[in-house]
């Protein structure tokens, strides 16, 4: 454990790749599944048209069609990423609006129909309000029957309540606790979406993100930058004048704020977001994604910022450094 946290010290940040290779033994690749479904956000269960940053394709802008099956989209996928990047690997990844809103039996289906030898692991991406132990068990059963290691994906975005409400995002933070301690029961990893340019958020906001995350023991995170959907109603507000974001150079500062409060055997999936021009009114600050990625790891290396530097806050942190030897 020592030897593995001095390895992590020497590194900027955990990437997910780099887990991926440790865990698997290879380069794993995730498959996207596009299933068609809505979310409680949209149908009027938690609330109507979804958060006002989401576009009608929800996150699915490189998914295959949801018409077609789930084995139709896993095998054309793995036939592309196969050939192109020489992989042997997968995660069946359900991607797209909310993955455990659906009747139980339909859940079970869709789940074992993704279970392949290829496919080392199932990530399924949802609402912190749409976890429950049900659910859960049919991916307890389907782990314990057939190998294969379990992700749950869910979207936070913001520890403020009060932004929660103006993003309209139907939950707040303790459905978010809820399904993290409900998920971890089960022994699976869990994923936190967190967006750290919104703009009602503050930097202190962005601390105590990373600090909760830390608290909770969540294992993977992924950071994305916000962008301005069109035919949103942040679109509007954006066209309106009504909100502003951050410069580029203040959300490189967040994402080393946040992986400097994060755990250092946290993976890191993302650092930015990523979506196509033609689909959005802001993105990136007119800057392709890796360009940001490179400037933040650029920052942390020239300044002696890496992830977890400054999460010493767990286990009476006060106490320790008052009263130990």
């Amino acid at each position: 454990m020592e030897a593995m946290m001095a390895a992590m010290t020497e590194r900027l940040y955990y990437k997910y790749s780099d887990y991926l290779k440790e865990r698997y033994g290879e380069k794993v690749y995730k498959l996207p599944i596009n299933l068609d479904l809505t979310c409680p956000n949209r149908d009027g269960t938690a609330g109507y048209g979804g958060c006002i940053f989401c576009s009608d394709v929800g996150t699915g802008f490189e998914s295959l069609s949801n018409q077609l099956s789930v084995k139709e989209q896993l095998d054309q996928n793995k036939d592309y990423i196969a050939q192109k990047y020489h992989a042997h690997k997968f995660i069946a990844y359900f991607q797209n609006y909310t993955n455990t809103y659906m009747p139980l039996a339909r859940f079970k289906q869709v789940m074992y129909e993704a279970v392949g030898e290829d496919i080392v692991e199932i990530a399924v991406s949802t609402r912190p309000d749409c976890i429950q132990d049900d659910y859960l068990q049919i991916l307890a059963d389907l782990k314990q029957k057939h190998g294969i290691h379990i992700t749950v994906e869910l979207g936070l975005q913001t520890v403020n309540y009060h932004t929660l409400d103006k993003i309209e995002r139907g939950h707040s933070l303790a459905e978010f606790i809820d399904g993290v301690l409900r998920i971890k029961r089960y022994g699976f990893q869990v994923c936190t979406h967190m967006i750290l340019n919104l703009p009602w958020d503050e930097d202190r906001d962005i601390l105590e993100g990373a600090k909760i995350l830390a608290a909770l023991d969540v294992d993977q995170i992924k950071l994305h930058s916000l962008y301005i959907a069109r035919h949103t109603p942040m679109a509007k507000q954006y066209l309106n004048g009504d909100i502003t974001i951050i410069s580029k150079e203040a959300y490189i500062k967040r994402v080393v704020l946040f992986l400097e409060h994060t755990q250092q055997q946290v993976a890191i999936q993302r650092l930015v977001s990523r979506a196509p021009e033609e689909e959005t009114l802001f993105c990136n600050w007119q800057t392709s994604w890796w360009k940001i990625r490179d400037a933040i790891e650029e920052h942390m290396m020239e300044n002696g910022h890496y992830q977890g530097r400054q999460c010493g806050f767990k286990n009476g942190a006060t106490l320790t450094s008052k009263f130990s030897c």
